[in-house]
């Protein structure tokens, strides 16, 4: 199950940075993670600092 991005996201494209597979883009008004390439890895979600991305 790919980890998931809360309309609480600010934006900041912390995630996507550290997205080891490269699955977060920019969408429409958050961040955006694509199933297909998420790996579960769980570094999204720790990097975020408004705890906006979950499993």
């Amino acid at each position: 199950m790919a980890f998931k991005i809360s309309d609480e996201c600010i934006m900041c494209g912390a995630c996507a940075g550290n997205c080891p597979v490269e699955a977060i883009a920019e969408g429409d008004g958050k961040f955006e993670i694509d199933a297909d390439k998420c790996i579960d890895c769980g570094s999204c979600a720790d990097t975020c600092p408004v705890g906006a991305i979950s499993d």
